[in-house]
Protein backbone atom coordinates (compact mmCIF):
# COMPACT_ATOMS: atom_id res chain seq x y z
CA UNK A 1 0.00 0.00 0.00
CA UNK A 2 3.10 2.38 0.87
CA UNK A 3 4.75 1.31 -2.27
CA UNK A 4 1.49 2.16 -4.79
CA UNK A 5 0.91 5.65 -2.54
CA UNK A 6 4.75 6.51 -3.09
CA UNK A 7 4.19 5.82 -6.55
CA UNK A 8 0.90 8.25 -6.61
CA UNK A 9 2.75 10.92 -4.92
CA UNK A 10 5.96 10.57 -7.32
CA UNK A 11 3.60 10.97 -10.36
CA UNK A 12 1.35 14.17 -9.23
CA UNK A 13 5.10 15.59 -8.26
CA UNK A 14 6.54 14.88 -11.60
CA UNK A 15 3.48 16.51 -13.45
CA UNK A 16 3.56 19.04 -11.42
CA UNK A 17 7.23 19.84 -12.38
CA UNK A 18 6.65 19.02 -15.52
CA UNK A 19 3.76 21.99 -15.76
CA UNK A 20 5.62 24.58 -13.71
CA UNK A 21 8.35 23.76 -16.20
CA UNK A 22 6.38 23.96 -19.38
CA UNK A 23 5.13 27.21 -18.14
CA UNK A 24 8.38 28.93 -17.82
CA UNK A 25 9.23 27.83 -21.53
CA UNK A 26 6.36 29.21 -22.31
CA UNK A 27 7.18 32.35 -21.10
CA UNK A 28 10.55 32.60 -21.73
CA UNK A 29 9.61 32.52 -25.34
CA UNK A 30 7.47 35.08 -25.22
CA UNK A 31 9.84 37.16 -23.88
CA UNK A 32 12.55 36.41 -26.41
CA UNK A 33 9.74 36.66 -29.36
CA UNK A 34 8.90 40.07 -28.04
CA UNK A 35 12.17 41.46 -27.50
CA UNK A 36 13.15 40.09 -31.51
CA UNK A 37 10.85 42.15 -32.53
CA UNK A 38 11.50 45.34 -30.53
CA UNK A 39 15.64 45.02 -31.52
CA UNK A 40 14.15 44.25 -35.00
CA UNK A 41 12.32 48.09 -34.63
CA UNK A 42 14.94 49.49 -33.23
CA UNK A 43 17.07 48.14 -35.81
CA UNK A 44 14.89 49.89 -38.54
CA UNK A 45 15.20 53.35 -36.93
CA UNK A 46 17.82 55.59 -38.11
CA UNK A 47 20.26 58.11 -36.05
CA UNK A 48 18.10 60.96 -36.09
CA UNK A 49 14.81 58.53 -34.86
CA UNK A 50 17.46 57.20 -31.91
CA UNK A 51 18.33 60.98 -30.75
CA UNK A 52 14.64 61.92 -30.42
CA UNK A 53 13.84 58.82 -29.11
CA UNK A 54 17.04 59.08 -26.57
CA UNK A 55 17.14 62.96 -26.26
CA UNK A 56 20.22 64.11 -24.11
CA UNK A 57 21.32 60.70 -23.51
CA UNK A 58 21.70 59.38 -26.90
CA UNK A 59 25.35 57.94 -26.86
CA UNK A 60 27.50 59.37 -29.68
CA UNK A 61 29.41 56.08 -29.94
CA UNK A 62 26.50 54.34 -31.72
CA UNK A 63 27.26 54.46 -35.72
CA UNK A 64 25.55 52.99 -38.97
CA UNK A 65 28.29 51.29 -40.69
CA UNK A 66 27.31 50.74 -44.61
CA UNK A 67 30.11 48.32 -45.30
CA UNK A 68 30.99 45.26 -43.00
CA UNK A 69 35.23 45.31 -41.88
CA UNK A 70 36.83 42.39 -43.48
CA UNK A 71 40.19 42.47 -41.46
CA UNK A 72 40.48 38.55 -41.92
CA UNK A 73 40.09 39.29 -45.66
CA UNK A 74 43.26 41.54 -45.20
CA UNK A 75 45.61 39.63 -43.36
CA UNK A 76 45.35 36.52 -46.35
CA UNK A 77 45.45 39.44 -48.83
CA UNK A 78 48.87 40.54 -47.68
CA UNK A 79 50.39 36.38 -47.58
CA UNK A 80 48.65 35.80 -51.19
CA UNK A 81 49.17 39.54 -52.14
CA UNK A 82 53.51 38.56 -53.73
CA UNK A 83 51.56 35.60 -55.95
CA UNK A 84 48.70 38.12 -56.55
CA UNK A 85 50.58 41.22 -57.73
CA UNK A 86 52.89 38.96 -60.31
CA UNK A 87 49.62 37.46 -61.91
CA UNK A 88 47.66 40.87 -62.14
CA UNK A 89 50.73 42.27 -63.76
CA UNK A 90 50.83 40.68 -66.56
CA UNK A 91 47.10 40.78 -66.62
CA UNK A 92 47.08 45.01 -66.81
CA UNK A 93 49.88 45.03 -69.27
CA UNK A 94 47.65 42.64 -71.72
CA UNK A 95 44.83 44.58 -71.05
CA UNK A 96 45.72 48.00 -70.73
CA UNK A 97 47.85 48.36 -73.53
CA UNK A 98 45.72 48.33 -75.98
CA UNK A 99 43.36 51.10 -74.26
CA UNK A 100 46.31 53.20 -74.22
CA UNK A 101 46.76 52.76 -77.90
CA UNK A 102 43.50 53.42 -78.60
CA UNK A 103 42.98 56.39 -76.11
CA UNK A 104 46.62 57.99 -77.00
CA UNK A 105 46.16 61.37 -77.16
CA UNK A 106 47.28 63.54 -80.67
CA UNK A 107 50.71 64.06 -80.67
CA UNK A 108 51.81 60.99 -78.80
CA UNK A 109 52.80 58.06 -81.41
CA UNK A 110 53.42 55.54 -78.73
CA UNK A 111 52.41 54.74 -75.53
CA UNK A 112 53.84 51.40 -73.26
CA UNK A 113 55.17 49.87 -70.56
CA UNK A 114 58.53 49.56 -70.56
CA UNK A 115 58.26 48.01 -66.57
CA UNK A 116 55.41 46.78 -64.99
CA UNK A 117 55.78 45.62 -61.41
CA UNK A 118 52.81 46.16 -58.24
CA UNK A 119 55.38 46.03 -55.56
CA UNK A 120 55.09 44.42 -52.18
CA UNK A 121 52.79 46.80 -50.61
CA UNK A 122 49.13 44.97 -50.53
CA UNK A 123 46.24 46.77 -51.25
CA UNK A 124 43.26 47.29 -48.24
CA UNK A 125 39.89 46.62 -48.04
CA UNK A 126 37.99 48.86 -46.11
CA UNK A 127 34.62 47.41 -46.00
CA UNK A 128 32.19 44.99 -48.51
CA UNK A 129 28.88 45.57 -48.99
CA UNK A 130 26.70 42.97 -50.24
CA UNK A 131 23.07 43.61 -51.89
CA UNK A 132 20.64 42.16 -54.02
CA UNK A 133 19.29 44.54 -56.16
CA UNK A 134 18.40 42.06 -59.12
CA UNK A 135 16.76 38.31 -58.68
CA UNK A 136 19.55 36.11 -59.90
CA UNK A 137 22.72 38.24 -58.96
CA UNK A 138 24.65 38.91 -55.98
CA UNK A 139 25.86 43.06 -55.85
CA UNK A 140 28.96 43.34 -53.76
CA UNK A 141 30.40 46.77 -53.35
CA UNK A 142 34.21 47.20 -52.10
CA UNK A 143 35.27 49.85 -50.34
CA UNK A 144 39.50 49.78 -52.12
CA UNK A 145 42.82 51.48 -50.89
CA UNK A 146 45.83 50.98 -51.99
CA UNK A 147 48.80 53.40 -51.16
CA UNK A 148 51.70 50.35 -52.46
CA UNK A 149 54.96 51.20 -53.83
CA UNK A 150 54.58 49.88 -57.14
CA UNK A 151 57.67 50.14 -60.25
CA UNK A 152 55.56 51.72 -63.57
CA UNK A 153 57.47 53.35 -66.54
CA UNK A 154 55.70 54.48 -69.61
CA UNK A 155 57.58 54.72 -72.59
CA UNK A 156 56.22 57.70 -74.47
CA UNK A 157 57.00 58.64 -77.91
CA UNK A 158 56.21 61.87 -79.97
CA UNK A 159 57.10 62.96 -83.65
CA UNK A 160 60.51 63.59 -83.93
CA UNK A 161 61.53 63.22 -80.26
CA UNK A 162 62.99 60.10 -79.18
CA UNK A 163 61.36 57.49 -76.66
CA UNK A 164 61.10 58.98 -73.11
CA UNK A 165 60.79 56.75 -70.20
CA UNK A 166 58.21 58.31 -67.56
CA UNK A 167 58.17 56.62 -63.87
CA UNK A 168 54.52 56.94 -62.44
CA UNK A 169 55.31 57.78 -58.69
CA UNK A 170 53.65 57.26 -55.17
CA UNK A 171 50.86 56.12 -57.05
CA UNK A 172 47.39 55.98 -54.33
CA UNK A 173 44.15 54.56 -55.72
CA UNK A 174 40.81 55.20 -53.34
CA UNK A 175 37.83 53.64 -54.94
CA UNK A 176 34.48 51.59 -54.61
CA UNK A 177 34.43 48.58 -56.78
CA UNK A 178 31.26 46.80 -57.38
CA UNK A 179 31.00 43.30 -58.62
CA UNK A 180 28.14 41.47 -59.41
CA UNK A 181 27.57 38.13 -59.67
CA UNK A 182 25.36 36.22 -61.99
CA UNK A 183 23.88 33.00 -60.80
CA UNK A 184 23.80 29.54 -62.37
CA UNK A 185 22.42 26.51 -61.64
CA UNK A 186 25.22 24.41 -62.20
CA UNK A 187 28.49 24.11 -60.43
CA UNK A 188 30.73 26.99 -59.87
CA UNK A 189 26.74 28.61 -59.79
CA UNK A 190 28.34 31.18 -61.04
CA UNK A 191 28.06 32.26 -64.61
CA UNK A 192 29.69 35.45 -65.08
CA UNK A 193 31.17 38.57 -63.31
CA UNK A 194 30.27 42.70 -63.95
CA UNK A 195 33.59 44.71 -62.83
CA UNK A 196 33.05 48.48 -62.71
CA UNK A 197 34.00 51.67 -60.49
CA UNK A 198 31.09 53.29 -59.00
CA UNK A 199 31.10 57.15 -59.97
CA UNK A 200 29.76 57.99 -56.51
CA UNK A 201 32.59 58.68 -54.58
CA UNK A 202 34.21 59.46 -57.03
CA UNK A 203 37.15 57.21 -58.15
CA UNK A 204 40.61 59.11 -57.08
CA UNK A 205 43.63 58.12 -58.97
CA UNK A 206 47.26 60.07 -57.61
CA UNK A 207 50.37 59.85 -58.47
CA UNK A 208 53.31 61.69 -59.77
CA UNK A 209 55.21 61.48 -63.03
CA UNK A 210 58.93 61.80 -63.47
CA UNK A 211 60.86 61.94 -66.61
CA UNK A 212 63.50 59.37 -66.24
CA UNK A 213 67.45 60.59 -67.70
CA UNK A 214 65.38 63.25 -69.79
CA UNK A 215 62.72 65.68 -68.91
CA UNK A 216 58.98 66.29 -68.91
CA UNK A 217 59.37 69.48 -71.10
CA UNK A 218 60.55 67.59 -74.39
CA UNK A 219 57.06 67.12 -75.57
CA UNK A 220 55.09 70.63 -74.36
CA UNK A 221 51.80 69.21 -72.34
CA UNK A 222 53.04 65.98 -71.74
CA UNK A 223 51.46 65.46 -67.92
CA UNK A 224 48.33 66.61 -68.81
CA UNK A 225 48.22 64.36 -71.75
CA UNK A 226 48.99 61.40 -69.36
CA UNK A 227 46.40 62.79 -66.48
CA UNK A 228 43.81 63.10 -69.41
CA UNK A 229 44.31 59.99 -70.96
CA UNK A 230 44.56 57.92 -67.57
CA UNK A 231 41.05 60.13 -66.29
CA UNK A 232 39.54 59.35 -69.78
CA UNK A 233 40.16 55.22 -69.65
CA UNK A 234 38.86 55.23 -66.25
CA UNK A 235 35.43 57.42 -66.86
CA UNK A 236 34.86 55.59 -70.51
CA UNK A 237 35.77 52.07 -69.55
CA UNK A 238 35.55 51.35 -65.70
CA UNK A 239 33.42 53.64 -64.14
CA UNK A 240 29.80 53.03 -63.62
CA UNK A 241 27.59 52.38 -65.95
CA UNK A 242 30.76 51.09 -68.00
CA UNK A 243 31.64 47.90 -66.59
CA UNK A 244 34.15 45.03 -67.79
CA UNK A 245 31.76 41.66 -68.15
CA UNK A 246 33.28 38.48 -67.22
CA UNK A 247 31.97 34.74 -68.27
CA UNK A 248 33.27 32.12 -65.94
CA UNK A 249 33.36 28.59 -65.29
CA UNK A 250 33.06 27.42 -68.85
CA UNK A 251 29.03 27.41 -68.46
CA UNK A 252 27.68 28.66 -72.16
CA UNK A 253 25.47 32.01 -70.93
CA UNK A 254 23.81 35.04 -72.68
CA UNK A 255 25.75 37.78 -71.11
CA UNK A 256 23.95 40.76 -73.48
CA UNK A 257 21.54 41.58 -70.10
CA UNK A 258 24.58 42.27 -68.38
CA UNK A 259 26.17 44.65 -70.59
CA UNK A 260 25.91 48.51 -71.29
CA UNK A 261 23.17 49.36 -73.77
CA UNK A 262 22.13 52.53 -75.22
CA UNK A 263 19.17 54.13 -73.46
CA UNK A 264 18.52 57.09 -75.46
CA UNK A 265 19.44 59.84 -77.80
CA UNK A 266 19.97 63.49 -76.80
CA UNK A 267 19.57 65.96 -79.41
CA UNK A 268 21.72 68.94 -78.74
CA UNK A 269 21.85 72.59 -80.25
CA UNK A 270 25.44 74.63 -79.75
CA UNK A 271 23.88 77.82 -80.33
CA UNK A 272 26.31 79.89 -78.73
CA UNK A 273 28.92 81.31 -76.38
CA UNK A 274 29.45 84.82 -74.68
CA UNK A 275 32.53 86.49 -73.60
CA UNK A 276 34.68 83.56 -74.10
CA UNK A 277 38.61 83.93 -72.97
CA UNK A 278 40.80 85.36 -75.03
CA UNK A 279 43.93 83.26 -75.61
CA UNK A 280 45.55 85.26 -78.60
CA UNK A 281 48.69 87.69 -78.03
CA UNK A 282 46.95 89.37 -81.71
CA UNK A 283 43.70 89.52 -82.22
CA UNK A 284 41.08 86.62 -80.98
CA UNK A 285 40.43 83.58 -80.01
CA UNK A 286 38.87 81.40 -82.98
CA UNK A 287 36.56 78.91 -80.91
CA UNK A 288 35.10 75.52 -81.52
CA UNK A 289 33.30 73.58 -79.57
CA UNK A 290 33.09 69.73 -79.01
CA UNK A 291 30.63 67.91 -77.77
CA UNK A 292 30.29 64.50 -75.99
CA UNK A 293 29.06 61.91 -73.42
CA UNK A 294 31.22 59.60 -73.99
CA UNK A 295 35.01 60.60 -75.14
CA UNK A 296 34.67 57.94 -77.54
CA UNK A 297 31.97 59.84 -79.55
CA UNK A 298 33.13 63.27 -79.56
CA UNK A 299 31.75 65.53 -82.46
CA UNK A 300 32.72 69.10 -82.79
CA UNK A 301 31.38 72.58 -84.45
CA UNK A 302 33.27 74.48 -87.01
CA UNK A 303 35.65 76.95 -86.02
CA UNK A 304 34.34 80.62 -85.70
CA UNK A 305 37.31 82.67 -86.75
CA UNK A 306 38.47 86.03 -84.20
CA UNK A 307 35.52 85.81 -82.24
CA UNK A 308 34.85 85.49 -78.50
CA UNK A 309 31.12 85.74 -79.07
CA UNK A 310 30.76 82.86 -81.73
CA UNK A 311 27.20 81.85 -83.06
CA UNK A 312 27.70 78.20 -84.29
CA UNK A 313 23.94 77.25 -84.20
CA UNK A 314 25.10 73.43 -85.19
CA UNK A 315 22.88 70.25 -84.30
CA UNK A 316 23.92 66.89 -82.82
CA UNK A 317 22.42 63.76 -82.04
CA UNK A 318 24.24 61.81 -79.14
CA UNK A 319 23.95 58.20 -77.58
CA UNK A 320 23.33 58.02 -74.00
CA UNK A 321 23.69 54.55 -71.92
CA UNK A 322 22.51 55.91 -68.31
CA UNK A 323 20.80 58.67 -67.75
CA UNK A 324 21.23 58.53 -63.98
CA UNK A 325 25.00 58.64 -64.17
CA UNK A 326 25.90 60.19 -67.92
CA UNK A 327 26.67 63.95 -68.29
CA UNK A 328 26.55 65.99 -71.41
CA UNK A 329 30.42 67.55 -71.83
CA UNK A 330 30.90 70.48 -73.90
CA UNK A 331 34.54 71.84 -74.13
CA UNK A 332 35.39 75.49 -75.76
CA UNK A 333 38.22 74.96 -77.51
CA UNK A 334 40.69 77.71 -79.90
CA UNK A 335 42.12 76.41 -82.59
CA UNK A 336 45.81 77.39 -83.03
CA UNK A 337 48.37 77.18 -86.19
CA UNK A 338 51.39 76.19 -84.45
CA UNK A 339 50.89 75.57 -81.34
CA UNK A 340 48.32 73.09 -79.76
CA UNK A 341 44.61 74.15 -79.25
CA UNK A 342 43.80 75.53 -75.91
CA UNK A 343 41.01 75.16 -74.06
CA UNK A 344 38.69 78.16 -73.53
CA UNK A 345 36.41 76.65 -70.87
CA UNK A 346 34.39 73.67 -70.46
CA UNK A 347 30.83 72.99 -68.70
CA UNK A 348 28.97 69.59 -68.02
CA UNK A 349 25.37 68.61 -67.87
CA UNK A 350 23.70 65.80 -65.79
CA UNK A 351 21.36 64.46 -67.82
CA UNK A 352 19.01 63.08 -65.25
CA UNK A 353 17.83 67.01 -64.76
CA UNK A 354 16.21 66.44 -68.47
CA UNK A 355 12.92 65.32 -68.76
CA UNK A 356 12.48 62.91 -72.12
CA UNK A 357 10.76 64.70 -74.74
CA UNK A 358 10.77 68.02 -73.69
CA UNK A 359 12.88 70.22 -75.37
CA UNK A 360 14.80 72.92 -72.89
CA UNK A 361 17.02 75.63 -73.98
CA UNK A 362 20.30 76.28 -71.28
CA UNK A 363 22.60 78.46 -70.82
CA UNK A 364 25.99 77.12 -69.15
CA UNK A 365 29.14 78.60 -67.45
CA UNK A 366 32.24 77.86 -68.60
CA UNK A 367 34.84 76.13 -66.43
CA UNK A 368 38.67 75.70 -66.30
CA UNK A 369 38.22 71.98 -65.31
CA UNK A 370 35.41 70.16 -64.28
CA UNK A 371 37.54 68.74 -61.56
CA UNK A 372 37.29 71.84 -58.80
CA UNK A 373 40.24 71.32 -56.71
CA UNK A 374 42.53 72.01 -59.81
CA UNK A 375 40.85 74.92 -60.58
CA UNK A 376 43.46 77.96 -59.76
CA UNK A 377 42.31 80.54 -62.09
CA UNK A 378 39.43 81.93 -60.99
CA UNK A 379 38.56 84.39 -63.65
CA UNK A 380 34.98 84.65 -65.28
CA UNK A 381 35.86 82.46 -68.84
CA UNK A 382 32.07 82.90 -70.65
CA UNK A 383 28.96 80.74 -70.95
CA UNK A 384 27.21 78.74 -73.62
CA UNK A 385 24.26 78.39 -74.77
CA UNK A 386 22.76 75.25 -76.05
CA UNK A 387 19.26 73.17 -76.21
CA UNK A 388 18.96 69.97 -75.59
CA UNK A 389 15.81 66.77 -75.95
CA UNK A 390 16.33 63.33 -75.03
CA UNK A 391 14.41 60.60 -76.25
CA UNK A 392 14.27 57.37 -74.17
CA UNK A 393 14.61 54.24 -76.91
CA UNK A 394 12.20 51.40 -77.43
CA UNK A 395 13.55 48.12 -77.75
CA UNK A 396 14.07 48.43 -81.27
CA UNK A 397 15.79 51.48 -80.89
CA UNK A 398 17.79 50.46 -78.59
CA UNK A 399 19.39 47.63 -80.31
CA UNK A 400 19.73 49.32 -83.83
CA UNK A 401 21.64 51.87 -81.43
CA UNK A 402 23.81 49.67 -80.19
CA UNK A 403 24.47 47.68 -83.46
CA UNK A 404 25.25 51.55 -84.56
CA UNK A 405 27.65 52.59 -82.18
CA UNK A 406 29.88 49.47 -82.77
CA UNK A 407 29.96 50.22 -86.28
CA UNK A 408 31.02 54.22 -85.55
CA UNK A 409 33.68 52.49 -83.57
CA UNK A 410 35.24 50.19 -86.45
CA UNK A 411 34.74 53.05 -88.69
CA UNK A 412 36.92 55.24 -85.98
CA UNK A 413 39.43 52.53 -86.14
CA UNK A 414 39.81 52.14 -89.37
CA UNK A 415 40.79 56.09 -89.81
CA UNK A 416 42.90 55.71 -87.60
CA UNK A 417 44.47 52.62 -89.45
CA UNK A 418 44.71 55.12 -92.29
CA UNK A 419 46.54 57.98 -90.67
CA UNK A 420 43.85 60.14 -90.80
CA UNK A 421 43.11 60.46 -86.68
CA UNK A 422 45.69 59.99 -84.08
CA UNK A 423 43.41 58.58 -82.02
CA UNK A 424 39.88 56.81 -81.68
CA UNK A 425 38.75 59.80 -79.49
CA UNK A 426 39.73 62.35 -81.99
CA UNK A 427 36.93 64.60 -82.52
CA UNK A 428 35.04 64.73 -86.17
CA UNK A 429 33.06 68.05 -87.81
CA UNK A 430 29.78 65.90 -87.38
CA UNK A 431 27.79 63.41 -85.24
CA UNK A 432 26.56 59.98 -83.95
CA UNK A 433 23.05 60.31 -85.10
CA UNK A 434 19.84 58.50 -85.26
CA UNK A 435 18.72 58.49 -88.69
CA UNK A 436 15.86 56.35 -89.54
CA UNK A 437 16.43 53.25 -87.42
CA UNK A 438 20.00 53.39 -87.18
CA UNK A 439 22.70 56.15 -86.38
CA UNK A 440 25.05 57.82 -88.85
CA UNK A 441 28.10 60.05 -88.76
CA UNK A 442 26.19 63.40 -89.94
CA UNK A 443 27.48 67.08 -90.23
CA UNK A 444 25.21 68.86 -88.30
CA UNK A 445 22.51 66.01 -87.58
CA UNK A 446 22.00 66.50 -91.54
CA UNK A 447 24.39 64.15 -93.53
CA UNK A 448 28.12 64.57 -94.29
CA UNK A 449 30.68 61.90 -93.62
CA UNK A 450 34.12 60.91 -93.88
CA UNK A 451 35.44 58.54 -96.56
CA UNK A 452 38.72 56.67 -97.09
CA UNK A 453 40.37 57.89 -100.37
CA UNK A 454 43.30 55.92 -101.57
CA UNK A 455 44.95 52.24 -102.41
CA UNK A 456 48.08 51.09 -102.71
CA UNK A 457 50.67 52.35 -100.63
CA UNK A 458 49.02 55.19 -99.43
CA UNK A 459 45.63 56.48 -98.63
CA UNK A 460 44.00 59.41 -98.58
CA UNK A 461 40.65 60.72 -96.99
CA UNK A 462 38.56 63.35 -98.22
CA UNK A 463 35.29 64.64 -97.31
CA UNK A 464 32.28 63.10 -99.12
CA UNK A 465 29.00 63.15 -99.52
CA UNK A 466 27.44 60.74 -96.70
CA UNK A 467 28.70 57.19 -95.20
CA UNK A 468 32.32 55.86 -95.27
CA UNK A 469 33.83 54.46 -98.36
CA UNK A 470 37.23 53.78 -100.12
CA UNK A 471 37.67 55.50 -103.59
CA UNK A 472 40.46 56.71 -105.55
CA UNK A 473 44.41 56.20 -105.79
CA UNK A 474 47.55 56.93 -105.56
CA UNK A 475 51.03 56.93 -103.66
CA UNK A 476 50.07 59.32 -101.47
CA UNK A 477 47.56 60.92 -98.64
CA UNK A 478 45.17 63.27 -99.84
CA UNK A 479 42.71 65.00 -98.88
CA UNK A 480 42.14 67.09 -95.11
CA UNK A 481 41.10 65.58 -91.96
CA UNK A 482 38.69 68.22 -90.35
CA UNK A 483 40.30 68.05 -86.61
CA UNK A 484 40.35 66.38 -83.75
CA UNK A 485 40.74 66.76 -80.04
CA UNK A 486 41.40 65.32 -76.55
CA UNK A 487 39.88 65.99 -73.45
CA UNK A 488 41.75 68.55 -71.33
CA UNK A 489 43.93 68.72 -74.38
CA UNK A 490 43.67 70.55 -77.52
CA UNK A 491 42.60 69.82 -80.98
CA UNK A 492 45.85 69.21 -83.52
CA UNK A 493 43.93 70.21 -86.42
CA UNK A 494 45.15 73.13 -87.60
CA UNK A 495 44.33 75.90 -89.95
CA UNK A 496 46.27 76.58 -92.97
CA UNK A 497 46.20 78.30 -96.79
CA UNK A 498 43.01 76.03 -97.64
CA UNK A 499 39.95 76.17 -95.35
CA UNK A 500 38.40 73.94 -93.61
CA UNK A 501 35.29 71.71 -95.19
CA UNK A 502 32.09 72.04 -92.98
CA UNK A 503 28.92 70.31 -94.12
CA UNK A 504 26.06 72.38 -95.80
CA UNK A 505 22.91 71.63 -95.67
CA UNK A 506 22.57 69.40 -98.61
CA UNK A 507 24.86 67.32 -97.10
CA UNK A 508 27.58 68.23 -99.32
CA UNK A 509 30.50 69.91 -97.95
CA UNK A 510 31.20 73.65 -98.26
CA UNK A 511 33.87 75.70 -97.51
CA UNK A 512 33.80 77.56 -94.45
Amino acid sequence: MGLISGMIMGILVGIAFMAVWFRMMRHRSTQRIAKAVDIKLLGSLSREDLKKICGDNYPEWISFPVFEQVKWLNKELNKMWPFIADAASMVIRESVEPLLEEYRPPGITSMKFSKLSLGNVAPKIEGIRVQSLKKGQITMDIDFRWGGDPSIILAVEAALVASIPIQLKNLQVFTVIRVIFQLAEEIPCISAVVVALLSEPKPRIDYTLKAVGGSLTAIPGLSDMIDDTVNTIVTDMLQWPHRIVVPIGGIPVDTSELELKPQGKLTVTVVKANNLKNMEMIGKSDPYAVVYIRPLFKVKTKTINNNLNPVWDQTFELIAEDKETQSLVIEVMDEDDVTQDKRLGIAKLPLIELEPETPKEIELRLLPSLDTLRIKDKKDRGTITIKVLYHQFNKEEQMAALEEEKRILEERKKLKAAGVIGSTMDALDGAASLVGSGVGVVGSGIGAGVGLVGSGIGAGVGIVGSGFGAVGSGLSKAGKFMGRSITGQSSSSKKSGTSTPVPAENGSAKQA
